[in-house]
């Protein structure tokens, strides 16, 4: 199998010099990485941008007129119109931050869903789903007497797109999918799967998570009514997160949570709430966080999307043919259009102990079920070992993996 080409390894170790944490040694090894699907490392301006706010903005917003304040709140709110930019959102006021995907899909699920499910509706799901786009349903369902409907996959982990659209109709009143399987790396027909869908007047929710940093994304052109994503798994801080909605939805929705910022007037009679998107917004918000977003998406900028496609999709096809060439291992999940994501099992060795034996290696990667239980059930398998993929990994990273592997059955007696 043909590796990264030289043009693409020449910028892979542009790219590495911009993340300090890939000099750490543990164990006295060079760090390999392969935890991205969980967070991503962050590059120096992101970092820096997050400690420049703390050194000479740091302040609250909207609610000062000093000049710290002012400051702040402008640094914030330009932060916001990044966000939009960067989806292609219609506005700012589209966008709602967040602490991550899982609190805005509960936002959506306890906002839009609940006040207007009733017994006997439906929401769809997929057997894909990570827990954070299944627990909240269940939740609303549970309080509303609404029922889950599930889209089987097959063997590859591609989604039954037929089965998909006899789940829909008139009780269906929300999808609810992955643009990207966080344990299998699919990467679903959505743009069809919201054609569909709208079709029959049912809006869809998108959990983005595993989709924001690989390829571009496009609400408007995608037409979901709500696209939910995380900043640390897009080269950002932790405990930020983007909850994106059309207006005409979040103009329609109540407050999900009370207290400062999202009010207009308070009095013990009655509240009147702020305008979006500060009605979803209360508290203090993650400052440094949303700045710290907006860093990373600067820095995704200056590099383009189609050279980061292009290096993890090459990345991605040289890893997924020198696995299938180790003996013992089984890939979970080859749809034909995939992400940066390895699922796989060793024969005869759990996935953690996988893991451990990796770690001690200097090799980051993730064992267990991802929040995804219900796709290990469907694989027949208690848990599968996560190698997943970023613009600073290196084929010679995978040819460690690889020997890592061989040493994993070596230490069972397998070879």
């Amino acid at each position: 199998m043909k590796r990264i080409d030289l043009e693409h390894e020449d910028l892979v170790r542009v790219w590495r010099r911009d993340f300090p944490i890939l000099d750490t040694r543990p164990n006295g090894k060079p760090l390999i990485y392969l935890d991205n699907a969980a967070t991503t490392q962050k590059p120096f301006h992101v970092i820096e941008a997050e400690a420049n706010y703390y050194r000479n903005t740091n302040s609250n917003v909207h609610r000062g007129v000093h000049w710290l304040a002012e400051r702040a709140t402008d640094a914030y709110e330009r932060s916001r119109a990044t966000v939009a930019r960067f989806i292609n959102a219609a506005h700012p006021s589209e966008i709602v931050f967040v602490r991550g995907t899982t609190e805005a899909i509960n936002l959506v699920a306890h906002s839009f869903a609940r006040p207007r499910l009733q017994p006997g509706d439906e929401i769809v799901l997929t057997t894909i789903e990570h827990h954070s786009n299944i627990v909240p349903w269940q939740i609303v369902c549970e309080q509303t007497g609404a029922t889950l409907k599930v889209v089987p996959v097959d063997d590859t982990g591609t989604l039954d797109v037929d089965a998909y659209a006899r789940l829909l109709g008139p009780h269906t009143k929300l999808v609810a999918l992955a643009h990207i399987s966080n344990a299998l790396g699919t990467v679903n027909p959505v743009r069809n799967m919201i054609e569909q869908a709208h079709a029959l007047g049912i809006p869809v929710l998108l959990d983005g998570a595993q989709a924001v940093a690989h390829l571009p994304v496009d609400v408007r052109a995608l037409d979901c009514d709500f696209y939910a994503f995380s900043g640390h798994k897009l080269y950002g801080p932790t405990g930020i997160g983007v909850l994106y909605g059309k207006s005409t939805w979040l103009d329609a929705m109540p407050p999900w949570q009370g207290g400062g910022d999202m009010i207009r007037t308070v009095s013990f009679e009655k509240t009147t709430y702020n305008e979006l998107p500060w009605k979803f917004e209360a508290g203090t918000p993650n400052i440094a966080g949303a700045i710290g977003l907006a860093a990373a998406i600067d820095y995704f900028g200056t590099i383009g999307f189609s050279a980061i496609e292009a290096s993890e999709h090459a990345l991605l096809d040289y890893a997924t043919v020198e696995l299938q060439r180790i003996d013992g291992v089984k890939l979970i999940g080859t749809a034909a259009d995939k992400s940066g994501i390895l699922s796989f099992v060793v024969d005869g060795i759990h996935a953690h102990d996988v893991g451990s034996i990796l770690s001690d290696a200097g090799i980051a990667v993730r064992a267990g079920h991802h929040c995804a239980m219900p796709v290990m059930t469907r694989f027949k398998v208690p848990a599968t070992v996560r190698a997943s993929l970023a613009l600073y990994n290196t084929h010679e990273e995978i040819d460690a993996l690889v020997k890592g592997l061989a040493r994993v059955k070596e230490w069972f007696g397998h070879e």
